[in-house]
């Protein structure tokens, strides 16, 4: 009964994975960060990458669009794909693939421009936008994705900056969304949220995953139960566990996912 169980999930997987990680190790100088990781990530699923601070989580979702390029000091080595495609790959342009993997940081970060040219940027530079109507659907399009178009329709030439913390953040969803990626990666994307920000960030995590394959960080355990499908426990730069978040939370396999979730580590 194990194994039929054990088959039908990888069977279940298996058709759509997004991302394949194998093998991933990281190295910032001769700090090595991260360590043998592999994952295969769902399409169209919230996983939540959770562990105590420094544990490598943020540095491995920098691998995934290859943020970590524009610190000189680390190198990663391994193989990642997305969508079988090496994103490593000598002819893989990061700014382009950095179009298909949007990022989304802890603390909101609005260019300094209005509200409308945040959301027209990445659209205008990859020349999604044949004209200015093209460019005003994109912008209603995301705007309204990221929950914002109708706080935001009456003054899309104010500056981003002058919204609210959440209205900034769910302003840096649209941007990240705007250029149709398929993969949207959040690293504490509520931190420096209050709890009603926060919630309404959350049920946009939700609902993006209609369309994207969401993966978080998380300090919050509670935020990564509430919004993630599959959970990713990290600890001391090694992938401890990784599965169902329901799993993870109730029954984990490992004692140290079970000591970090019960509060003895962290």
């Amino acid at each position: 009964m194990e194994d039929m169980i054990h088959v039908d999930r990888a069977m279940s997987t298996n058709q759509d994975i997004k991302i394949s990680a194998k093998g991933v190790q990281v190295y910032y100088a001769d700090n090595h960060a991260i360590k043998d990781v592999d994952v295969e990530i769902d399409d169209k699923t919230v996983t939540a990458f959770i562990g105590p601070s420094g544990c490598g989580k943020s540095t491995f979702l920098r691998c995934l669009n290859r943020m970590n390029d524009t610190i000189d000091i680390c190198r990663v080595e391994g193989d990642i794909r997305i969508d079988g495609e090496d994103i490593y790959d000598p002819k893989v342009d990061p700014v382009q693939l950095r179009a298909k993997v949007g990022m989304v940081f802890q603390k909101p970060n609005p260019f300094p421009k209005s509200i409308y040219d945040n959301v027209a940027y990445g659209p205008k530079i990859h020349g999604l936008a044949r004209n200015k109507a093209d460019l005003d659907e994109i912008v209603e399009k995301s705007l309204r994705k990221a929950a914002l178009w109708n706080e935001a329709k009456d003054r899309l030439q104010a500056p981003g900056t002058g919204l609210s913390g959440g209205q900034q953040q769910r302003l840096c969803i649209a941007r990240a969304i705007a250029t149709a990626p398929e993969v949207l990666l959040m690293d504490e994307p509520c931190s420096a949220l209050d709890p009603i920000a926060t919630a309404q960030v959350e049920e946009l995590i939700d609902e993006l995953r209609q369309t994207f394959s969401v993966v978080i960080v998380t300090h919050s355990m509670q935020q990564a139960a509430r919004v993630s499908q599959k959970t990713a426990f990290f600890h001391l730069g090694n992938l401890v566990e990784y599965d169902d978040t329901d799993k993870i939370f109730t029954n984990p396999h490992d004692p140290r996912t079970e000591s970090y979730i019960s509060g003895r580590i962290g």
